[in-house]
């Protein structure tokens, strides 16, 4: 780059070096006056200690960054189905497509008891969050990978990559549930006041998906195995999953520990609530937003230590 000539070197002001903590805490109007004055703030990665007070600084400087996150997580919206002919109707054609399946194979063949309850209505009633889980995880494992050139030229904090797909899932969410919509309509099961508890529902879920791929993206990142294995090892969760059997089937003496599974209480407790109109149960549901808020914590802790070598890797 060419230097400016009427500048002498004993004019030129050296750059400031800022640290993560310095950048987080300074006021807006400081980082101007000290580019009014000449100085270039620069921001000097390091790997953040073990502590919580790290954990603060680091989830409080993505506040700064709010128009980033809705930026890429529209473009997000944009690019996942730009250039298809369905465009966004394939968020409402996968677990449709998934729940005709096993409507055959499960109602049909191997005529799993559902309580009464029509097999389509108790498929797509679980299918709706694992599909929102399943595909959060499995676009954000490959985030930091599949977006090197801006991750090795531009400084941002990183976790926002893999929370724009977890928001993209979670709006497949929403358009998926116009069929559902239409299933309980045909099924004549009317909603009640019990909907109100797909709130906690959906943030256990919310929380969990960003938990696992916040960890999984900062590991693929040094291992790509991790990619590889993914369509496998969520096949294999979901069938640890009462997806497409009740809870009811999976023998007492394993359900305690078959509920440490966070999705068990997200995917029986939206099932519940919607077609049984009752709320979910409590210590399950307390019990899988404990796992997930710890992983998350865990998670961003692992994921801002491994943050700073990112680019070097990639």
């Amino acid at each position: 780059m060419q230097e400016n000539a009427d500048v002498t070197p004993a004019e030129r002001k050296p750059a400031a070096v800022v640290t993560n903590a310095d950048v987080a805490s300074a006021p807006e109007g400081v980082r101007r006056t000290a580019a009014g004055e000449g100085a270039r703030p620069i921001v000097v990665m390091r790997p953040p200690a073990f502590s919580f007070d790290a954990l603060w600084h680091s989830a409080r400087r993505l506040t700064h960054y709010g128009d980033l996150l809705y930026t890429l997580s529209l473009h997000r919206l944009r690019v996942r189905y730009k250039q298809s002919v369905l465009g966004a109707l394939w968020a409402v054609l996968q677990p449709l497509a998934l729940m005709l399946i096993y409507t055959v194979i499960f109602s049909e063949v191997a005529r799993v008891d559902t309580g009464g309850m029509p097999y389509p209505l108790f498929a797509y009633t679980a299918l709706l969050p694992w599909a929102t889980f399943s595909t959060a995880v499995s676009t954000a494992t490959s985030s930091l990978v599949s977006h090197a050139n801006l991750v090795t030229k531009v400084y941002f904090p990183r976790e926002i990559l893999p929370l724009t797909y977890v928001i993209a899932a979670l709006f497949d969410l929403v358009a998926s549930s116009l069929v559902l919509g239409v299933l309980m309509l045909y099924y004549d099961i009317a909603l009640t006041w019990q909907v109100v508890f797909l709130i906690p529902i959906v943030a256990v879920l919310a929380v969990f998906a960003l938990a696992v791929s916040i960890i999984l993206c900062a590991v693929q990142v040094r291992y790509r195995d991790i990619g590889i294995a993914m369509p496998l090892v969520l096949q294999l969760w979901m069938f640890a999953t009462p997806i497409v059997y009740p809870l009811s089937a999976v023998p007492a003496q394993w359900r305690s520990l078959y509920m440490l599974n966070p999705m068990v209480a997200v995917v029986d407790g939206f099932r519940g609530v919607l077609i049984d109109g009752t709320a979910p149960a409590f210590t399950p549901l307390a019990v899988s937003a404990i796992v997930a808020v710890g992983l998350l914590l865990a998670g961003f802790l692992y994921f801002k230590h491994v943050e700073a070598t990112v680019a070097d890797v990639l």
